[in-house]
């Protein structure tokens, strides 16, 4: 096999469900050479979910080797991951301890109530940027060491998936991660950019089974023959997949904002060198560093169900066949017949932080139909951003003039005008929507001189929909009012 001759960059997307290999050419972003494969969701208890580490590395070298044979050997390869999903494995054996636990597992709530409850939330805002929520990493990585009797020696690596496929592509040579995913771990002081000696003594983690932290945009290895891929390409840009996102969709500038509609939804706005203080509702993460020294910080609204709200429907209540089935249902009927669904199945995000609210439908009569609750389902997804970019707005001080969104829903344009509505802003789709993968792509082309610079990166940006927010807000305003009395049902829920 020879290498490409036009540059070309081939990007790991390892998400929650699946993992996506894909090429990326300069100057044609849409590109649609990739490969994909599901993998297995485990929920052993309820709240509970993981992933089989292994069954993930084979998804990545199945659908990179796929991509390669199309394209040939790329310039580099960039990573992008589910982010706060977390496992341990034996470094000389390369096996890993049991399951990863999921980002969206709810069981170390008792864990960060406890902590909270001793009075270290203070300062886990202040060094983290985070809110103590079983979300993030540090707590089920203490729970792996507690319950797994995993002993704790030189060969122990404690890990996030970006760690995981690097180590493994590098053939075990590079054990390392990048400040954008070691910053949503609660283990990482967002400030100094380094591991924190007191958080990872607070969370009982050792601080040396933990990787190296290089910049988000840099070499971090080549790859190994044994990996299934030619040796030697540069595996150039690691980003968590909300901060590559963020890249994607070129939001290099302080003040620019996008929203991801995933598995969960999550809305970033660049914030610049400069880390924020904390505010109640938020996150403070760090967006991505570069080769140079360049930080960008983000802040972050983290929504935890919006497209699996449309996957519960699809393989929980069989309401739909596929995805596809949701816009078409939805829009079939002129409103939601008064019915609200929180989909609160993990707990609530931004900017309510409740472990334990639970998923809620009200307003049902007899006269709803399949079609309310999917439309339901559908406008959760624009009450829920909103919830998240008022208080945003609030913490920086700063107004989001328009939203560039992508992931799998934004290809429904009713429900983006239902966004634009309910924010009072103009949401914009790019004709790529694939931002996350593009973002890693861009991470690594930087730095292998694919792309010279940031602007060379926003120059790829191309603009499919503008979608402009109905100007009389009365009925939009008395319909979100109504959403917050639902999201009050579902709150604290599941309190013991």
């Amino acid at each position: 096999m020879t290498t490409n001759q036009q540059p070309c960059v081939i990007a790991i997307d390892a998400g929650t469900t699946g993992v996506r290999s894909r090429a990326v050419f300069p100057g044609s972003t849409g590109s649609t050479v990739s490969s994909y494969r599901e993998f297995t969701q485990h929920f052993p208890e309820p709240g509970w979910v993981e992933h089989d580490a292994l069954e993930i590395w084979e998804a990545v070298r199945a659908t990179l080797h796929d991509v390669i044979d199309q394209v040939g050997t790329p310039t580099a390869i960039g990573i992008t991951n589910q982010r706060e999903t977390v496992l341990a494995w034996n470094r000389r054996t390369g096996q890993p301890y049991g399951t990863a636990i999921v980002w969206q597992d709810r069981r170390t709530a008792g864990r960060c109530d406890q902590l909270a409850e001793d009075g270290h939330l203070p300062q886990v805002r202040a060094i983290t940027g985070l809110v103590l929520d079983p979300y993030f990493s540090g707590t089920k990585a203490a729970w792996l060491l507690q319950h797994r009797d995993i002993p704790i020696d030189d060969d122990l690596a404690i890990g996030t998936i970006d760690t995981w496929l690097l180590w493994n592509l590098t053939g075990g040579e590079v054990f390392a991660t990048d400040p954008s995913n070691a910053s949503r771990t609660m283990l990482f002081d967002i400030r100094s950019l380094a591991w924190s000696p007191h958080m990872c003594d607070l969370l009982d983690v050792p601080i040396a089974a933990l990787p190296q932290v290089l910049p988000s945009s840099g070499r971090f290895g080549v790859t190994s023959e044994r990996c299934d891929v030619p040796a030697g390409i540069p595996i150039s840009g690691i980003a968590g997949d909300q901060q590559a996102a963020l890249f994607g969709q070129a939001c290099v500038h302080p003040g620019m904002a996008k929203n991801t509609y995933g598995t969960g939804s999550f809305v970033l706005m660049n914030v610049g060198a400069t880390c924020p203080a904390p505010t109640d509702g938020m996150l403070t993460t760090v967006a991505w560093t570069l080769s140079d020294g360049t930080v960008a910080y983000a802040l972050e609204g983290a929504i935890f169900v919006t497209g699996a709200a449309v996957q519960w429907l699809r393989d929980g209540l069989g309401v739909i066949q596929s995805a596809a089935e949701i816009e078409p249902l939805a829009f079939s009927v002129p409103d939601n017949g008064g019915v609200f669904l929180v989909p609160a199945f993990t707990g609530l995000g931004s900017p309510w932080w409740d472990p334990y609210a639970r998923g809620t439908i009200v307003g049902i009569t007899r006269g709803s139909t399949k079609a309310h609750l999917a439309r339901a389902v559908v406008e959760a997804m624009a009450y829920q951003t909103r919830d998240a970019v008022h208080a945003m707005t609030s913490a920086a001080g700063v107004e989001v003039n328009d939203l560039r969104v992508d992931g799998g829903a934004s290809v429904m344009d009713e429900m983006l005008q239902l966004q634009a509505d309910q924010l009072g802003v103009t949401v914009r789709r790019p004709m790529d929507q694939e931002t996350t993968a593009l973002g890693a792509a861009f991470l690594a082309g930087l730095a292998e001189g694919v792309w010279a610079s940031l602007d060379a990166v926003a120059a790829e940006w191309d603009l499919d929909a503008v979608f402009e927010p109905n100007p009389d807000r009365t009925f939009v305003d008395i319909a979100h009012e109504t959403w917050l009395r639902a999201v009050e049902r579902s709150r604290s829920w599941a309190d013991e």
